[in-house]
């Protein structure tokens, strides 16, 4: 495990605090997809910098990258060697980002792109709920393809806080 992907179901799931825990844990960097995409004031990064901060990173010998952005999936999944996907039922993924945003009130995570305060809009709340239950299915059929293809990768799924916390007190 010196290149690792995490993904999630959903916002709120915990990708950032788990993938910064098992950056600790493995002494191994992390780097946040939404620090390479939200440039201040909440404004998107051009996709050709989005992705050229991705293909910088993926260049190292070991690495911790968390986020979803399936418009550069393929960057980050052809040259990891594990993918970690959080799956928590959907009221918690909701419950969690009620709870960021009022823990970082007028502040911006360390997660996130400097000039970004924590925010909550109806739409971002709409997107969760829509995205949900299809983001579900799409993550087995990608994990179904690696096994199609012969992909040589660990894919790891942790659908419960007891099991996250299991894989954690491994290391």
């Amino acid at each position: 495990m010196q290149r690792i992907m995490v993904l999630g179901v959903s916002s709120g799931v915990g990708k950032s605090t788990f993938a910064k825990e098992l950056g600790r844990l493995l002494d191994i960097e992390v780097y946040h997809l939404d620090r390479f995409y939200w440039e201040p004031g909440w404004k998107e990064a051009a996709l050709e910098d989005f992705r050229a901060r991705q293909q910088e990173v993926i260049q190292e010998k070991a690495w911790i990258i968390e986020g979803n952005y399936s418009n550069t999936y393929d960057i980050r999944a052809d040259k990891a060697d594990t993918i970690i996907y959080l799956e928590l039922p959907l009221h918690v993924c909701l419950f969690r980002v009620f709870k960021r945003r009022f823990t970082y009130r007028g502040k911006t995570r360390a997660d996130m792109g400097e000039g970004c305060e924590e925010k909550l809009d109806a739409d971002f709340l709409k997107f969760i709920w829509k995205t949900y239950h299809p983001r579900k299915g799409k993550m087995q059929q990608r994990f179904q393809e690696f096994q199609n293809i012969g992909q040589q990768k660990d894919v790891i799924q942790l659908k419960s806080k007891k099991e996250i916390d299991t894989f954690l007190a491994r290391f």
